[in-house]
Formats: structure tokens, sequence, C-alpha cells
């Protein structure tokens, strides 16, 4: 059990082993929630290593992902990479159906996708085995040990994309410094969203010479696609009143907007809220909150059409918002008036929009900091906070215009430092 990283310490070892034994449990669960969400039979075997479709010939890099952000935050960078690479295929795994899902409709060209195997030795080789990557990008904190190991001792160069890890996970890991040193020590290159993180890691083992700060890479994905049928209807709906949006909400928040709603009503009677909850599983639960207000409202998966009395449309739905962000560009961005860390600021900003953020940002620090200072996004704490920003804005046209071109010129930059990412990838990774 050297403390140098290159042989494997009891810990892991001992997970190794722990796996091993619990892999049969974890494959009955994992089977039942994938076949709930409609998964057939042959694509849930991918979680055990058995691939589905078989590896196109050629250069093959495979990225791995959690799930639905980190997925699509991955897109354009293989669209990009394809470009600069004519002759390379990609592979992404992601572990929900929903990520799935969406991946299937936002494909880049010569990419598929498959679920990852389990964390098990025999489903990783046989994943391994079939697939033979020439290079493995995991994105952002999906680290898991026995994937991470096989693939290094298959030769397999691997880099960690978009790094981010939270201070209890940093702390966790110090705690067990040889295994963590182990690990990372499989990895050619860490690429992070900020310098905390490149700091974290070098504190945690990694060798610092691999450790590139970088920037978010979600802040770099490409616009949201946008249903024009479903644009064009909705709009001829709405007609001329105002919009606003308020996105991405989880449990805690809708009380807010609701209120924030509910106060704008006395001062612009028409204004209309496009409520889009971050899990639509949800809605019947945000039904209920927009009765106990007594505002009138219209959901997007019971098709019901948005009239002159219609207050609020609850959109319902997965993959719509960029439809959503098209009819309004003022929006509130949930997950961050509680404490969840945010979500991406730059997909409304791509869409043309400025945003109203709560203070619950951590997991975009780095994005949400120059957007603020800048004057594409303000920060709310309160209903009322809510309240009079959107009314700010509705009513001074000169100032939401200025905050609109920031939030774009702060795309711009963003998206600059994306040739950057893949001239790194390709040189650490020796990617032709």
């Amino acid at each position: 059990m050297a403390a140098d990283g290159s042989r494997p310490t009891l810990l892991y070892s001992l997970y190794r082993g722990a796996t091993a034994l619990l892999a049969p449990f974890a494959w009955t669960t994992v089977r039942r929630k994938l076949s709930r969400a409609g998964v057939p039979v042959e694509r849930q075997q991918e979680r055990l290593g058995h691939a589905s479709l078989p590896r196109p010939p050629g250069q093959l890099i495979w990225f791995h992902a959690a799930s639905v952000g980190e997925s699509l935050s991955v897109l354009r960078l293989i669209t990009q990479l394809g470009e600069r690479l004519p002759g390379t295929e990609f592979l992404i795994t992601s572990g929900t159906p929903t990520s799935a899902a969406l991946i299937a409709k936002r494909l880049p060209p010569r990419t598929c996708h498959q679920y990852p195997p389990l964390d098990a030795t025999g489903p990783v080789r046989r994943f391994l085995s079939h697939w033979r990557p020439d290079a493995g990008i995991f994105v952002e904190s999906e680290l898991w040990p026995q994937l991470i190991v096989e693939a290094h001792a298959a030769g397999i160069p691997l880099a960690l994309l978009n790094a981010r890890l939270s201070d209890k996970s940093v702390e966790g890991w110090k705690k067990r410094p040889d295994t963590a040193q182990f690990i990372l020590d499989r990895f050619t290159l860490f690429l992070t969203q900020n310098d905390k993180t490149a700091d974290n890691l070098v504190a945690m083992g990694a060798d610092p010479k691999r450790v590139r700060p970088g920037t978010n890479l979600k802040a770099m994905a490409g616009p949201l696609p946008v249903d024009e049928t479903t644009l064009t209807r909705i709009r001829r709906e709405i007609g001329t009143r105002p919009v606003w949006v308020a996105s991405s909400t989880h449990a805690g928040e809708e009380e807010v907007v609701l209120a924030a709603h509910a106060s704008l009503l006395k001062h612009h009677p028409d204004l209309l809220l496009l409520l889009i909850p971050r899990h639509p599983e949800r809605s019947d639960a945000v039904t209920g909150l927009i009765a106990k207000t007594g505002l009138t409202h219209a959901r997007r998966t019971k098709n019901e059409p948005i009239t002159e009395s219609t207050q609020i449309y609850l959109a319902d739905t997965l993959g719509e918002t960029g439809t959503w962000y098209a009819l309004s560009p003022l929006v509130f961005l949930g997950g961050s008036l509680r404490e969840i860390g945010g979500h991406n600021p730059f997909e409304p900003a791509q869409a043309g929009a400025a945003v109203i953020t709560g203070p619950g940002t951590y997991n975009f620090a780095e994005t949400y900091a120059p957007l603020i200072a800048n004057g594409g996004a303000v920060e709310v704490k309160t209903a009322e906070d809510l309240a009079h920003a959107v009314s700010h804005w509705l009513q001074d046209e000169a100032v939401f215009t200025a905050a609109r071109t920031a939030a774009g010129s702060c795309v711009t930059q963003q998206q600059a430092a994306l040739d950057t990412v893949i001239d790194t990838l390709c040189d650490q990774l020796t990617l032709t």
C-alpha cells in the first residue's frame, strides 16, 4: 500500500471486494428503476456491461457524466471536437433515463449513448473490452473507482473535465490521502471549473502538473433547442401581454415566486408567469400551491390553452425550456433561493435573457460573479425583492436592454474559452 499512488490501497481493495458482493443487489435495484422508466431490457443490460450497439471503427472518445446537466454540458464540446477530428467517433455514458432521453434528441454527429456499467469488476471489464476507448473523459465529480482504475489499467488516458468537488467531499477524501492519491494518479489531466477546485485537487494528492484551472463547461454549452411550432402557437395565445419566466424552481421556491407574482399583478394586471419546475413530476404539488393563491392557471401537460384570464402557465414538461425562454427575456432562475447550488445562467442568457437569481448559487459561483458584476444578473432574497426586480425591468426598457446586453457579453467571453479546452484535451490525451 504505497503512498505514492502506484499500488491499490487497502481501502480500495475492500471497496472492490464489497462491490463484487453487492453487485447482484445493486443490479436488482437499478433494473427496477429502469423498468419503471420504460427502458427496454436490451438497454437495461448495458448496466451490466453488455453493449446494445457495435463499436464503431477508428478513434473513439468516451465521455462519462452523471445525469442531465453534466451530459448536456458536453454536447457542444463533442460537436466542436468532431469538427476538429473528423474521423473520430464519440460515446456518452450517463446513468439516468431522463438524461438518455434528452441526449437522444440532441446527439452530435458520430455520437452514441449507453448506460454506464455498474462499478463492479465484471460489468466494467465487459464495457471496456467492447468499447476500447482511445480516451476517457469524466465530467464534473463522477468518480467511480473501479471504472477509473480499470480504464487506466487498460491503457486508456483519462481526464477529469469541468472538475467540481464539494467541501464535504474534499474533506472526506483528505481523511483517506493514500486512496485519494491512488485514484487521482489514474488521471492524465484535470480541467477544473475554478481555482478553488484546482487547489483542492492538489491538496487531495493530484499531481500539480496535471491540474489546469479552467471554466465552467456548462457555460459553454450551445443554446437550448426551440420548438418553432409550439413557440408560434403559444405566442399567438399570449398576444401582447407582458411575460416573465420562473425556471428550474424547486420545492420551497414556488411559494416565493407565486407571492411575487400576486404582488406584481396589482400593478401589472395582465402579466403572465411561465412557471417551469425543475422536476416535472412535482407538477401536481405545484398545481396545489397555485390553487392556494387563488390565481388562475393553465397546464402544459394537459394541453390547456392560455386565455386572457390565465395568470400562470405551468410548463411541466422536460426538454422544452428553450422554447419557454424564447417567449420572454426576463428570467428568474431557481435552485438559488435555497441552498441547492443554482443552475446554469448561460442557458437563458444565450436565449437573449437577463437573469434574476437567489443567493444560493455556489455550484456556479465563477459564472454568476461576472454576470452580476456586469449587470447581466441581479440577486434577490425575498418575494418582495423578486417582485421589485421584475417590475423594475418591466418598467424601464433601457435598463432591461442594458442587462440583456451585459448577459450576452458574458456568454461570449465564456464561450471563447472552449477552444482552449479543446486544445488542452487534444494535446494532453494525444487525440489526433
